[in-house]
């Protein structure tokens, strides 16, 4: 990328998932870089968490340690133990764990399993076929126990219901991130930056809620996402 927007200074170059450092790369500053705020992407699966979970302790597993997943799981921890808090509980988030691979669904598995045996009952990932692993494994020991008593709350390719224990996804709508580039084009304003994707500027949102969320906490949950929106979010 950063060699062909160097052969090519009249071109304008949008690099999806790009790194917050890739833009000032770029020799001709025609490069910006389009992200999810990784911050509210945990929120939004935090505050859920926070609602749902009854052991106090909730988990994530990352892929590569990368910033981004690094912004994910601090804003998954805080937003929960926020709401923890707001509900009159303690939430704790174990450690990230890695599994430096995004197709290994073998290591969500292993994950999983001795994430639970350390009482985790609500997951959230960055990890892609791990995290698909992980929910193999979360609907395996639901079974077992004969009802749904841990959660996943999926990233944006995961379609509700593809697994049983999918409460809710966090949506990325990349079309409206690559809208956003497409104006700052217009406007002669492009190159040379990070443009982000947030809930404000309708890229971030929440996808579709389980049955398996009680309606008083849908509702609540709702509360809390509307408070990301107008920014009052743990103010």
């Amino acid at each position: 990328m950063l060699q062909a927007a160097e052969e090519y200074p009249e071109v304008a170059f949008a690099l999806l998932n790009g790194g917050t450092d890739t833009p000032e790369k770029a020799t001709n500053g025609n490069v910006t870089s389009l992200l999810p705020d990784s911050q509210q992407v945990g929120w939004i699966a935090g505050a859920l968490a926070g609602l749902m979970t009854e052991t106090g302790t909730i988990a994530f597993i990352g892929g590569m340690e990368l910033d981004t997943t690094q912004g994910k799981y601090a804003g998954y921890a805080e937003a929960a133990a926020y709401v923890g808090e707001q509900e009159g509980k303690t939430v704790t988030t174990l450690d990230i764990v890695y599994s430096n691979s995004f197709s290994a669904a073998d290591k969500g598995i292993e994950f999983a399993k001795a994430m639970m045996d350390e009482g985790a009952d609500v997951f959230f990932g960055d990890a892609s076929a791990v995290d698909s692993g992980a929910r193999q494994a979360i609907d395996e020991a639901n079974a077992a126990s004969g009802s749904v008593k841990v959660y996943d709350i999926a990233q944006p390719s995961d379609l509700l219901g593809q697994n049983e224990c999918i409460i809710c996804s966090q949506v990325t709508d990349n079309a409206s991130l690559v809208g956003l580039c497409m104006e700052a084009v217009q406007n002669d304003s492009f190159g040379g930056e990070v443009i982000y994707g947030t809930m404000q500027n309708g890229v971030l949102s929440a996808g579709a809620i389980s049955d398996l969320v009680p309606a008083e906490k849908q509702e609540k949950y709702q509360s809390y996402l509307d408070q990301m929106m107008d920014g009052t979010f743990m103010q």
